[in-house]
Formats: structure tokens, sequence, C-alpha cells
């Protein structure tokens, strides 16, 4: 399967902690269960904060530069 195929992207780039993390949670409460979201962001911070919210749901996390690719 594409990674990117039927994901829902959040592009949050331009905006700094603790916007991201909220942005994604909110995309994911709105969304489907066992749904890949991919959260575009330039925010040093948003690695540790992404990481956290989806350790503190349960959610699988794949992380690249600036890019960071979710399922819940």
């Amino acid at each position: 399967m594409n990674a990117d195929v039927d994901a829902v992207l959040v592009d949050t780039r331009g905006m700094r902690c603790p916007w991201p993390a909220l942005r994604l949670a909110r995309a994911v409460r709105g969304g489907a269960v066992l749904t890949h979201y991919i959260l575009l962001s330039d925010d040093p911070n948003a690695g540790t904060e992404i990481a956290a919210l989806a350790a503190a749901n349960g959610w699988r996390l794949a992380r690249e530069a600036g890019r960071y690719d979710l399922w819940t």
C-alpha cells in the first residue's frame, strides 16, 4: 500500500507549538479510526510534542525531516 493514498494531510508549516499538535489532534478527533495522517511542520519543537501526543493516544508514528506520518 502506498502510504500517501487516502491520507489526511495536516499542513502546519509556519505555525509554532503548540499549534501543530493541536491541529493534528483536531484532525484525528474528526477523522475515522485506522486513518493515516501526514503532518507537515517546520517547527523544530513539533517532533517532541507530536511524539508525546502519539504515545499518549496509542498512535503509531513515523518521523521524517519536517514530516510526521501517523496511523490511528
